[in-house]
């Protein structure tokens, strides 16, 4: 019986595996890995993208970075171990993807790297360290982007191995983005105009870890001369409050967390966002809108070329209002643009990979 495990555990992984999840079939065998615990960030995700329930769950979430990686490691291989998978998948930068990574290599499985070859060079990124000891573990890498592809051939991985295939995000939007008489209801239930509100979201440690780093963002922010949604991070969400700086968020519109569909659609009717998020580096070339990235380095160039721009803290009102300067041609600008992050077959194309690579050497371990 083909079997191929599929190690996940964030909002990231599981919108980004979900085409490549359903692309398999009964063949997959998802492993979660709990990093994301909350139920906003994880589970609300899995129903709305209507996957089933993790065949495994191992615990890592609130845990640090070294224990996730190394507890992770030492318990998805055990699993691996027991279900002598094909191959196994590992999706991006995390501290799951890495711990998957080393559970594939100890159990002497091949590993897929999803998204691979993407680099930041800010060697201060722990996600950096993560992508590079993936992507130099892996069999089978699917970079986005010739920029990706790059990026792998620099540090010696080249050839057959590598396959660019476009960002699985694609298909991921077109899968959550709600239509228009949806979007238009959203716009009511939060109270908003269409193309009149800035959409935010802040989790990165870079930003929440530091008390006046944070400050002057939420500062910034509430400065805006049209309202600003933060669906807050629960790790924001403590920053602030360990900091002493909640009252900066009363000049926000502050809300839970929101599933993949709802922020999609508010993303796509939105002004200007405003975030630290990679993966909403990706989607809004594919939904036209404008972006700015409050962080020191990004591994997503290909966004910068015209959807984004990169900032500090104490320059995000600047940046934001030179967006809001001349928003009617922005929009219309980057709404012609197309995606450079492919046409939405990258799971298609993942899948058909797995088969060719991995299925005709199928043993029978049903």
């Amino acid at each position: 019986m083909f079997r191929i495990a599929v190690v996940l555990g964030t909002r990231p992984e599981i919108i980004k595996l979900a085409g490549v999840i359903d692309g398999l079939g009964d063949a997959a065998v998802v492993i979660h890995t709990g990093q994301h615990y909350d139920d906003g960030l994880s589970q609300v995700f899995l129903d709305g993208l209507g996957l089933a329930a993790p065949a495994y769950r191992v615990e890592l979430g609130g845990l640090s970075r070294a224990e996730q990686i190394g507890r992770g490691t030492t318990e998805v291989a055990a699993l691996l171990g027991q279900l002598a998978p094909h191959a196994v998948i590992v999706q991006g930068d995390t501290n799951s993807a890495l711990a998957g990574a080393l559970a594939a290599n100890a159990t002497g499985l091949p590993l897929v790297h999803v998204e691979a070859g993407l680099r930041s060079y800010d060697r201060a990124m722990p996600e950096e360290h993560n992508r590079v000891l993936v992507d130099h573990l892996s069999d089978l890498l699917a970079a986005p982007t010739p920029a990706a592809v790059g990026n792998l051939a620099r540090e010696g991985i080249a050839g057959a191995q590598v396959i660019c295939c476009g960002n699985t995000v694609v298909e991921a939007v077109a899968r959550q983005l709600p239509g228009p008489p949806r979007r238009a209801e959203l716009l009511r239930e939060y109270g908003l105009r269409r193309g009149e509100y800035v959409l935010a979201t802040l989790h990165r440690p870079e930003n929440t870890d530091d008390p006046a780093a944070l400050a002057r963002i939420l500062t910034e922010l509430g400065s805006l001369p049209l309202p600003v949604l933060l669906p807050l991070h629960p790790r924001t969400a403590a920053a602030a409050r360990a900091a002493g700086i909640d009252a900066l968020l009363e000049a926000l519109r502050v809300v839970p967390p929101m599933d993949g569909s709802t922020f999609l659609g508010l993303a796509a009717e939105a002004a200007v966002l405003v975030s630290d998020s990679g993966g909403v580096q990706e989607e809004v070339t594919i939904l036209g809108r404008p972006l700015v990235v409050v962080r020191r380095s990004t591994e997503r160039p290909e966004a910068f070329e015209h959807h984004a721009t990169l900032v500090g803290p104490a320059t995000v009102a600047t940046a934001v209002n030179r967006y809001l300067a001349d928003l009617a041609r922005v929009h219309r600008d980057l709404e012609a643009r197309p995606s450079p992050f492919g046409d939405g077959t990258a799971s298609e194309a993942i899948v058909r990979e797995l088969h060719a690579r991995f299925g005709s050497s199928a043993r029978d371990v049903s």
